[in-house]
C-alpha cells in the first residue's frame, strides 16, 4: 500500500459486483473484513438506522456507522444518492452547525443549512449545501493524541465509510496528512471513488479526526459529483470547525 495513493482495483478483495447508485437491487451485501464485528446487524444489511448512542468501547465499535436508507420490498436505492438527498423539507438556512455532543461548531456559508437529523446513524449533527455537499460530525474515543494513532484511526474510518457510502469500482487516496485547525490537532484522509458505468459520476469523501484537550471529534464530508471548485468549497467548510 502506498502512502499517498491507494487504488482498490475491482475484484481485488471484494468479489461483489460493481455498485450502481441509479439501479435497484435485492439487498445482498454485508460488511466484511476487519470492521464486520464492529457493525450492528442493521449495518450489515444496510437496513434502517439505530438511534445514535454514546457507550463504552473501542474506536472500531464506535466507528460502526449505518446508512439511514428507506427499505421497501427488500430493495434499496443508491447509497451516495440516498445520503446526499435531504430527508426533510427545505428549511430556513442557518449560519452555523452546532454539535453539543461533539462540542464543536462549524460556520456555514450562504447556501448551507443544518439538518435536524443526520442521514447516517452514529453522527450527531449534519449540514448540507444547496449544491448537494454534506458534512457530518460526531464525538469519538479514538486515541488521536498518541503518536501515529490519529493516522491509523483516520485510515480505518475512511476505509469503513468508503465501503458503506461509496462502493466505487476504483477508490483512490487523494490526500493523507496530519492537520492542525486552531486548537485542534489530528489527521485527514480524502478519497475519490470512480465508477465504470457512464451514469455515476465520481464521488469525494473526506474524513478528519481532530483532538483538543483529550476530546476527539470525527468530521466527514461527502460530495457527488466530485469537481475541483465543489471540493474546495467542501474542504473550506470542514476546516472551519471550531
Amino acid at each position: 500500500m502506498e502512502d499517498d495513493r491507494r487504488v482498490w482495483p475491482p475484484g481485488s478483495q471484494d468479489p461483489e459486483p460493481p455498485w450502481n447508485p441509479r439501479l435497484r437491487r435485492t439487498v445482498e451485501r454485508s460488511a466484511s473484513g476487519p470492521f464486520s464485528e464492529a457493525l450492528p446487524p442493521s449495518a450489515r444489511l444496510y437496513g434502517g438506522p439505530a438511534a445514535p448512542r454514546r457507550t463504552g468501547g473501542g474506536w472500531r465499535s464506535r466507528a460502526g456507522a449505518v446508512l439511514a436508507l428507506v427499505v421497501a420490498g427488500g430493495m434499496v436505492t443508491g447509497l451516495v444518492v440516498a445520503v446526499l438527498r435531504p430527508a426533510v423539507p427545505e428549511q430556513v438556512l442557518t449560519a452555523r452547525l452546532t454539535d453539543a455532543a461533539a462540542a464543536v461548531t462549524i460556520p456555514l456559508p450562504e447556501g448551507w443549512r443544518q439538518d435536524p437529523l443526520p442521514p447516517v446513524t452514529g453522527f450527531t449533527s449534519a449540514a448540507r449545501s444547496a449544491a448537494g455537499a454534506l458534512v457530518m460530525t460526531r464525538p469519538s474515543d479514538a486515541p488521536g493524541a498518541a503518536p501515529g494513532a490519529a493516522a491509523r484511526a483516520t485510515a480505518e474510518a475512511a476505509e469503513l465509510y468508503a465501503r458503506l457510502l461509496l462502493h466505487g469500482d476504483k477508490v483512490t487516496v487523494v490526500a493523507d496528512a496530519p492537520i492542525t485547525i486552531g486548537p485542534y490537532g489530528g489527521h485527514t484522509r480524502s478519497l475519490r471513488a470512480e465508477y465504470k458505468d457512464v451514469v455515476n459520476q465520481p464521488a469525494y469523501l473526506r474524513v478528519m479526526l481532530l483532538t483538543k484537550q483529550g476530546r476527539s471529534v470525527v468530521v466527514v464530508g461527502l460530495l457527488q459529483p466530485d469537481r475541483i471548485p465543489s471540493r474546495q468549497a467542501l474542504d473550506a467548510v470542514m476546516t472551519s470547525v471550531r
